[in-house]
């Protein structure tokens, strides 16, 4: 959500803003529905005080005999009580206008942000890792994974397309991926494990910027709940509508979960394999931070998941989103895209994106800081540490043999029980 003074004191800079993501000039619009509101307002507190005036008026004109000018206030004050609820109910509705007029504005993109119009025009910042030279021609894992107990005909025949069936070793390959990034998240990073519901209101979602332009992307219930589509929501939104305490900041919460995405604006990308489902798992960082500390903790945070490839010794390139690549609600991202020998491509794993008090607002999350009586928005990020499916995906096409076996990462194997190779049946 967007600070509507920045707007009346900087409406040109607001729409340069929105021009860098190609995003329609908004200011006249908003600043015109809030004029509005501010004049029924002012109306509004303007009859408030007329008719207590008014009202006050009446006992003194009884007091002193003087009958008519009584009633002559009495009518004013029955004219004015008709007219507070219309001006009441005009305010009402104004103020849902702006708050839906202000709801489906992006945020605006960090001074640093390079200007683009998609992927095409993103930065790469970094390259770890060295390419494995193969001395046989590289699957791709979804021609790889099969035999080795992913099994997409089975997830597709129980549930339908973009849905996986993990069988065996696959299986505990997946579950070791997501608990051994969820300690090192704890362990070695500071984050704090949550187990949030995966089941959360509209409120929910709106806060994290998910409602209301993006619904199509997610599953509703029928009673209204919504699936998550990464834990970023339930997480970050813990603290929806409340005053934190300075000394809580910064807070750091990890989560391990099912997410859901019905991927509505992905049709034809990625319908073979296991790169988009829609259902996964996600390590999901969250961090809500003093405003002076958002831009220092998005770096950090980028750092906590680059430290998962590293140590599973998968090579990254770290890139930074073009305006026109960017989330909804970021004001900056990192990408982490992960190099898949089978592709030939560097795809991406983790995401980490500032959103600035974007979605504070949208929250009304506050914080009071020490010493002062005002309370601020602070600023929330979010980032997969990783996106366990991903994961298993790049350590396939990356730990493979000649014979269709896979290695194990050296440092899962106590998480598999000492398993060290995945090998098809013979």
């Amino acid at each position: 959500m967007h600070d509507i003074r920045y707007i009346r004191e900087h409406p040109e800079a607001f729409d340069a803003g929105l021009k860098r993501r190609g995003a329609e000039p908004a200011s006249a619009a908003i600043l015109e529905l809030d004029e509005r509101k501010r004049a029924v307002a002012t109306r509004m507190q303007q009859a408030q005080s007329r008719r207590n005036e008014a009202s006050k008026a009446i006992g003194q004109a009884m007091g002193q005999g003087d009958t008519e000018k009584a009633e002559a206030l009495k009518a004013e004050v029955g004219e004015l009580k008709k007219v507070l609820p219309e001006l009441e109910e005009e305010d009402r509705q104004l103020s849902v206008e702006l708050q839906q007029a202000l709801a489906i504005i992006p945020n605006i993109p960090a001074d640093d942000v390079p200007d683009g119009a998609d992927e095409a025009d993103n930065v790469e910042i970094t390259k770890w890792g060295e390419l494995r030279e193969f001395d046989f021609e590289p699957l791709e894992h979804a021609d790889l994974g099969p035999a080795l107990g992913l099994d997409f005909e089975t997830g597709a025949r129980l549930s339908g397309a973009r849905f996986t069936f993990l069988r065996g070793g696959m299986a505990r390959l997946h579950r070791a991926l997501g608990q051994w990034m969820l300690d090192q998240q704890t362990g070695e990073n500071g984050y704090t494990e949550c187990a949030p519901p995966v089941l959360v209101n509209d409120a929910a979602m709106y806060g994290t910027d998910k409602l209301p332009k993006f619904a199509e992307d997610s599953f509703q219930t029928t009673d209204g709940r919504w699936l998550i589509p990464t834990a970023e929501v339930s997480l970050t939104a813990s603290v929806q509508g409340e005053i934190i305490d300075n000394s809580a900041l910064p807070m750091r919460m990890t989560a391990l979960t099912q997410c859901f995405r019905s991927e509505a604006g992905s049709a034809g990308k990625d319908t073979r394999g296991f790169i988009r489902q829609h259902q996964f798992e996600k390590c999901e960082l969250v961090s809500i931070v003093r405003p002076e500390e958002s831009e220092a903790e998005h770096e950090r945070m980028t750092d906590c998941a680059e430290r998962i490839l590293q140590a599973l010794k998968l090579p990254y390139r770290k890139v930074l989103l073009c305006t026109g690549d960017m989330g909804f609600g970021a004001r900056k991202t990192y990408d982490l895209e992960v190099w898949l020998p089978g592709q030939g491509a560097y795809r991406e794993i983790s995401s980490c994106s500032n959103t600035g008090d974007f979605q504070a607002r949208r929250m009304n999350t506050r914080f009071r800081p020490e010493g002062e009586k005002k309370t601020e928005f602070p600023h929330t990020l979010n980032g997969s540490g990783l996106a366990v499916g991903r994961t298993l995906v790049a350590v396939l096409e990356n730990y493979q043999q000649a014979d269709g076996s896979v290695t194990i990462p050296d440092v899962l194997h106590p998480s598999m029980g000492g398993t060290t190779k995945l090998e098809p049946p013979v």
